[in-house]
């Protein structure tokens, strides 16, 4: 190979791996793209006004690419979509080995204090939630009216039966507990988990499965799927909305990121669900 020629490879792969440099910043760090969804449930009265929930998914403030300041500016877009319920689907942190700074329990939740919704906010945890210190993130979690944990229980919020399901991916989640504290409540039947490996196991009547923990693989391939979804069923339950049995389940691709601090052919994403009563 002559010297020209190499020289033009060189600046070929330079090129190249400037381009993937530049998709891999775009990819980890825009804004979130916001998903839209439009549901019916027989459970809300007919001719009510419908309900909105904004889903959020693996926050994951780290450094370096969720500082709490990012988190911050999220927080701001959601609250401009004026949903009526906001859940969490866990992982509220993230203990990414390459992680450039870790940060308090108070700077993590203290961005969640200022999510604005007429019902409330919901946090079902996540698995690095309980890697990280779960009890510590509860207590600063309780200082702010807005925030609820549901973890193995459940809650009336409105028109909105919510349950809660504690993480599957480590094992603390009590699928008997959740349902049965739903059982007495009313309306659109919701349950937020972290993992959305529970989905088999949720029973017919509930309308909406939210979920996150598969990042919609985080490093995806170009024509779609991913090397790796952490999701015991792959690509099944992915990324995405699925429906079975007349259930809707929708997993969000997440925020934040965890292992490596890259995205790469997914995008953060927040989710907004419109829960709509019959004949409307």
């Amino acid at each position: 190979m002559g010297e020209v020629m190499l020289r033009k490879l060189i600046y070929a792969v330079l090129i190249i791996a400037a381009i993937f440099a530049a998709k891999i910043w775009y990819d980890t760090m825009r804004d979130p793209v916001v998903q839209r969804l439009s549901l019916t449930s027989d459970a809300l009265p007919t001719r009510s006004s419908p309900v909105t929930i904004a889903l959020l998914a693996d926050i994951h403030v780290a450094g370096p690419d969720m500082p709490p300041s990012r988190l911050e500016r999220i927080v701001e877009q959601v609250n401009a979509l004026e949903p009526d319920l906001i859940a969490i689907a866990g992982d509220l942190v993230s203990e990414k080995r390459t992680a450039t700074h870790i940060y308090t329990p108070e700077e993590i939740v203290s961005p969640l204090g200022k999510l604005e919704a007429r019902l409330g906010v919901v946090i079902a945890p996540g698995n690095h939630d309980h890697w990280y210190d779960w009890p510590a993130l509860s207590e600063q979690i309780a200082k702010h009216p807005n925030l609820t944990v549901l973890a193995n229980n459940a809650a009336q919020f409105g028109p909105l039966a919510v349950g809660g399901a504690d993480d599957a991916f480590t094992g603390r989640d009590d699928l008997e507990a959740t349902f049965a504290a739903m059982a007495p409540l009313t309306g659109a039947r919701v349950v937020v988990t972290h993992s959305p490996d529970i989905f088999p196991q949720v029973p017919v009547d509930v309308d909406l499965t939210l979920a996150g923990h598969t990042h919609c693989g985080q490093i995806a391939y170009p024509w779609g799927g991913a090397p790796a979804t952490m999701s015991d069923y792959g690509d099944l339950y992915a990324c995405g909305v699925f429906e079975q049995h007349g259930k809707t389940l929708v997993t969000s691709g997440g925020l934040g990121t965890s292992l490596l601090p890259i995205r790469l052919f997914t995008q953060p994403e927040v989710w907004l669900i419109e829960i709509r009563p019959p004949q409307q």
